[in-house]
């Protein structure tokens, strides 16, 4: 096999767009000045394609796919230095940092915050308010995690609430599987809205410099609107289990074990949202601006033992992110990202509205089927590269933003979210010896598919109609 036919077989598996582009176009010059594929752009290749193939694959080999990219980048810089493209200190540099030291930090807050029960009295107090509505309950607790995935990622919202709809649901002994799925599909979804609520918003926001402020300018009205279309399609997803008679649960009640450190808390998280709107203004970093309030909620709960708080933070999510970053700067190093780019900017500057809604469809599709974190890591640095021959990449960032969060919701390992809530349902179907409090890819596929596929249309219809305002480049 030539280096040319595989080069296509790995640019159909990694990136479709530019098989589509090339579709579309025949023979496409290329930008500029030309790249010559090379060995060291087909080594960067292949070891990003095996890796990225470990990652979506991480059911049938068993390997934890932290432990995949991690190899994945030991091997990147390992040939990278082989071939003289990259190297341990080039590395460290294609970390971004503002990413890995903002979700730590954030993560550590909301872990100073679940022990003071505070989360659980929420939960109490939204299943007595539904009376045994179901719908309502539904609502309330899909409500409550969208709110919370607007400034939390929504990795660590349903970390938080997952167990707690568990808890409702087997206090009014009903199935737990449309709160779950919900939980999950409204956070993704949501998620999207704000520049902290999903992983790859932090990527794309970091690496494009766009502040909190813009991102929510923008994302914030078509997600809203396609939350609702899906609040609405969750009623008629889940018609049968939300028919069921509840138990009644007005007699439960949770009282806060640390009210001091719960109202400090929301304090300093609102306190955290005025900063991350000002973090322009002030040169303030994300990231700076989460390690605030996590210093200060610190201080405020002396009495927390750190030891045991750093112990609920999602180490293997932060290395997992750290080595895509390593894997994907060294093809990046090598060019090979570049000469991709290559081919599919003349389709882009050609019609850039098109472009933009078929990365973003190409985007969920992808993410649905590799899980939308290691897709936007390879996606990145590709608009960044078309920004450097003076493409408005705009509207591709806000493309790429909502196709990888709503692309999330098609399959159970579309986002870490998903597959933390396909977790805690495989253990209490274990636990309790039921098959059918078992959440499977193909239940997903049924319930989130549609999800994503609503979410996607009406996205599509708002960036056909409000254009002007979504390609207008960032000051």
């Amino acid at each position: 096999m030539t280096n040319r036919s595989i080069f296509c077989v790995l640019a159909l598996i990694l990136f479709p767009i530019s098989a589509f582009a090339e579709a579309v176009h025949g023979q496409v010059s290329v930008v500029d000045e030309p790249l010559v594929f090379n060995e060291a752009m087909l080594v960067s290749a292949i070891v990003l394609a095996v890796t990225f193939i470990g990652i979506f694959t991480e059911m049938l080999h068993g390997l934890e796919r932290m432990k995949v990219a991690a190899g994945g980048a030991i091997a990147m810089v390992i040939v990278g230095q082989i071939y003289g493209f990259y190297n341990p200190e080039l590395a460290v540099e294609a970390v971004d940092w503002n990413v890995v030291f903002l979700l730590g930090a954030m993560m550590t807050v909301i872990a100073m915050m679940i022990p003071t029960g505070g989360f659980d009295m929420l939960a109490y107090r939204i299943a007595n308010f539904s009376k045994g509505r179901l719908y309502l309950l539904l609502a309330l607790i899909g409500t409550c995690v969208t709110v919370l995935s607007l400034l939390l990622d929504n990795v660590t919202t349903v970390v938080i609430f997952g167990p707690l709809i568990i808890l409702i649901a087997r206090a009014q002994k009903i199935t737990p599987i449309p709160y779950l799925l919900a939980a999950a599909l409204l956070s993704d979804t949501g998620g999207v809205a704000t520049l902290v609520g999903d992983p790859p918003n932090l990527m794309i926001g970091s690496a494009a410099n766009i502040s909190f402020n813009d991102f929510a300018i923008h994302m914030f009205p078509p997600v809203f609107i396609a939350w609702i279309g899906v609040l609405i399609l969750l009623k008629y997803l889940f018609k049968e289990e939300l028919a069921e008679t509840p138990a009644d649960v007005s007699d439960y009640s949770v009282e806060l074990k640390n009210p001091r450190v719960w109202n400090a808390s929301i304090v300093i998280l609102c306190v955290m949202v005025v900063l991350f709107m000002l973090h322009h203004t002030l040169h303030w970093e994300p990231w700076f601006v989460a390690a605030i309030g996590m210093v200060s909620l610190m201080y405020v709960s002396r009495k927390i033992i750190m030891d045991n708080t750093f112990e609920h933070v999602e180490i293997t999510l932060l290395v997992f992110f750290i080595s895509l970053f390593m894997l994907v700067g060294g093809v990046e190093h090598s060019r090979f990202l570049m000469y991709i780019g290559n081919y599919i900017t003349p389709f882009v500057q050609q019609d850039l509205l098109v472009a933009t809604i078929i990365l973003m469809w190409v985007g969920a599709i992808m993410s649905a089927a590799i899980d939308n974190i290691p897709f936007t890591a390879a996606m990145i640095p590709i608009i960044l590269s078309m920004e450097t021959v003076g493409i408005n990449v705009t509207p591709l960032w806000w493309g790429l933003a909502i196709g990888v969060g709503m692309g999330g919701n098609g399959t159970h390992i579309g986002s870490t979210a998903n597959v933390f809530i396909v977790t805690i349902s495989e253990r209490l179907a274990r636990n309790e010896n039921d098959p059918s409090l078992r959440i499977t890819p193909g239940l997903w596929f049924r319930k989130g598919l549609p999800v994503m596929l609503l979410t996607l249309v009406i996205s599509t219809i708002f960036f056909i109609i409000f254009w002007d305002f979504l390609s207008k480049p960032l000051a």
